[in-house]
Protein backbone atom coordinates (compact mmCIF):
# COMPACT_ATOMS: atom_id res chain seq x y z
CA UNK A 1 0.00 0.00 0.00
CA UNK A 2 2.72 2.56 1.29
CA UNK A 3 4.48 2.08 -2.64
CA UNK A 4 1.18 2.85 -4.46
CA UNK A 5 0.73 5.82 -2.12
CA UNK A 6 4.55 6.88 -2.88
CA UNK A 7 3.48 6.68 -6.00
CA UNK A 8 0.60 8.67 -6.87
CA UNK A 9 2.32 11.61 -3.99
CA UNK A 10 5.34 11.36 -6.76
CA UNK A 11 2.82 11.41 -9.95
CA UNK A 12 1.20 14.86 -8.39
CA UNK A 13 4.69 16.93 -7.75
CA UNK A 14 5.98 15.86 -10.93
CA UNK A 15 2.38 17.39 -12.45
CA UNK A 16 2.81 20.36 -9.76
CA UNK A 17 6.70 20.88 -11.28
CA UNK A 18 5.52 20.45 -14.86
CA UNK A 19 2.84 23.48 -14.15
CA UNK A 20 5.24 25.17 -12.42
CA UNK A 21 7.92 24.96 -15.19
CA UNK A 22 5.22 25.86 -17.70
CA UNK A 23 4.31 28.71 -16.57
CA UNK A 24 7.68 29.93 -15.82
CA UNK A 25 8.60 29.14 -19.52
CA UNK A 26 5.83 31.41 -20.40
CA UNK A 27 6.46 34.01 -18.19
CA UNK A 28 9.86 34.19 -19.55
CA UNK A 29 8.93 34.36 -23.50
CA UNK A 30 5.99 37.06 -22.63
CA UNK A 31 9.68 38.51 -20.95
CA UNK A 32 11.31 38.76 -24.37
CA UNK A 33 8.71 39.34 -26.32
CA UNK A 34 8.05 42.84 -24.26
CA UNK A 35 11.90 43.32 -24.77
CA UNK A 36 11.11 43.20 -28.72
CA UNK A 37 8.43 45.22 -28.86
CA UNK A 38 10.11 47.51 -26.35
CA UNK A 39 13.15 47.69 -28.79
CA UNK A 40 11.22 47.74 -31.81
CA UNK A 41 9.58 50.98 -30.54
CA UNK A 42 12.73 52.87 -29.74
CA UNK A 43 14.29 51.47 -33.09
CA UNK A 44 11.32 53.37 -34.79
CA UNK A 45 10.23 57.01 -35.45
CA UNK A 46 6.95 55.94 -33.32
CA UNK A 47 9.12 56.34 -30.56
CA UNK A 48 9.96 59.77 -31.34
CA UNK A 49 6.40 60.32 -31.56
CA UNK A 50 5.35 58.44 -28.52
CA UNK A 51 7.81 60.87 -26.42
CA UNK A 52 6.41 63.74 -27.99
CA UNK A 53 2.98 62.65 -26.98
CA UNK A 54 4.05 62.18 -23.58
CA UNK A 55 6.59 65.28 -23.03
CA UNK A 56 3.88 67.73 -24.50
CA UNK A 57 1.14 67.02 -22.69
CA UNK A 58 -1.56 66.42 -26.50
CA UNK A 59 -3.84 64.29 -24.12
CA UNK A 60 -4.18 67.12 -21.49
CA UNK A 61 -4.82 69.83 -24.54
CA UNK A 62 -6.77 67.26 -26.24
CA UNK A 63 -9.32 66.79 -22.90
CA UNK A 64 -8.73 70.78 -22.78
CA UNK A 65 -10.30 71.11 -26.24
CA UNK A 66 -13.14 69.10 -25.63
CA UNK A 67 -14.13 70.68 -22.69
CA UNK A 68 -13.47 74.22 -23.98
CA UNK A 69 -15.64 73.51 -27.26
CA UNK A 70 -18.45 72.77 -25.00
CA UNK A 71 -17.81 75.58 -22.51
CA UNK A 72 -18.42 77.52 -25.55
CA UNK A 73 -21.48 76.17 -26.58
CA UNK A 74 -22.75 76.37 -23.20
CA UNK A 75 -21.94 80.14 -23.04
CA UNK A 76 -22.99 80.95 -26.49
CA UNK A 77 -26.43 79.37 -25.23
CA UNK A 78 -26.30 81.68 -22.34
CA UNK A 79 -25.94 84.72 -24.58
CA UNK A 80 -28.57 84.01 -26.28
CA UNK A 81 -30.65 83.22 -23.77
CA UNK A 82 -30.04 85.89 -21.15
CA UNK A 83 -28.11 88.94 -23.11
CA UNK A 84 -29.58 89.31 -26.31
CA UNK A 85 -33.02 89.68 -24.96
CA UNK A 86 -31.34 92.45 -22.56
CA UNK A 87 -30.34 94.01 -26.15
CA UNK A 88 -33.18 93.84 -27.64
CA UNK A 89 -34.81 95.60 -24.75
CA UNK A 90 -32.09 98.62 -25.29
CA UNK A 91 -32.06 98.48 -29.39
CA UNK A 92 -35.51 96.97 -30.42
CA UNK A 93 -33.98 93.32 -31.90
CA UNK A 94 -31.32 91.58 -32.51
CA UNK A 95 -31.98 91.28 -36.41
CA UNK A 96 -32.32 95.52 -35.63
CA UNK A 97 -28.98 95.85 -33.98
CA UNK A 98 -27.21 93.02 -36.83
CA UNK A 99 -28.47 95.22 -39.70
CA UNK A 100 -27.64 98.81 -38.18
CA UNK A 101 -24.96 100.35 -40.64
CA UNK A 102 -24.37 104.24 -41.89
CA UNK A 103 -23.42 105.12 -45.40
CA UNK A 104 -21.10 107.77 -46.23
CA UNK A 105 -21.10 109.57 -49.50
CA UNK A 106 -17.92 111.41 -50.75
CA UNK A 107 -17.20 112.29 -54.37
CA UNK A 108 -20.25 110.84 -55.38
CA UNK A 109 -19.41 107.46 -53.82
CA UNK A 110 -21.11 105.87 -51.32
CA UNK A 111 -19.82 103.32 -48.45
CA UNK A 112 -21.52 101.20 -45.92
CA UNK A 113 -20.11 100.33 -42.72
CA UNK A 114 -22.48 97.55 -41.42
CA UNK A 115 -21.29 98.60 -36.99
CA UNK A 116 -23.88 96.46 -36.00
CA UNK A 117 -22.83 93.08 -36.83
CA UNK A 118 -19.43 94.50 -35.03
CA UNK A 119 -21.25 95.92 -31.88
CA UNK A 120 -23.40 92.56 -31.81
CA UNK A 121 -19.97 90.75 -31.81
CA UNK A 122 -18.21 92.91 -29.25
CA UNK A 123 -21.06 92.64 -27.26
CA UNK A 124 -21.07 88.97 -27.31
CA UNK A 125 -17.04 88.76 -26.99
CA UNK A 126 -17.19 90.72 -23.41
CA UNK A 127 -20.08 87.86 -22.02
CA UNK A 128 -18.46 85.28 -22.76
CA UNK A 129 -15.14 86.84 -21.43
CA UNK A 130 -17.31 87.42 -18.29
CA UNK A 131 -18.67 84.34 -17.78
CA UNK A 132 -15.11 82.38 -18.34
CA UNK A 133 -14.00 84.53 -15.58
CA UNK A 134 -16.59 84.23 -13.24
CA UNK A 135 -16.26 80.41 -13.32
CA UNK A 136 -12.23 80.42 -12.90
CA UNK A 137 -12.75 83.07 -10.09
CA UNK A 138 -15.69 81.56 -7.89
CA UNK A 139 -14.65 77.92 -8.46
CA UNK A 140 -10.92 79.18 -7.54
CA UNK A 141 -9.41 77.23 -10.63
CA UNK A 142 -7.02 80.49 -11.25
CA UNK A 143 -5.45 78.67 -8.03
CA UNK A 144 -4.81 75.38 -9.67
CA UNK A 145 -1.84 76.41 -12.13
CA UNK A 146 1.47 76.14 -10.60
CA UNK A 147 3.87 78.84 -11.16
CA UNK A 148 7.07 77.49 -13.43
CA UNK A 149 10.65 78.29 -11.72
Amino acid sequence: MKSSESTKGSKVSAKKLASKSVKAAAKVVAIKEKKIVGTAIKDTHMAGFVNFIREQGVVGMAVGLAIGTAAGDTVKKLVTAFIDPLVQLVVGSQQGLQSASFTVEVAGRKGEFLYGAFVSSLITLIAVAFVVYAIIHFLKLDKLDKKKD
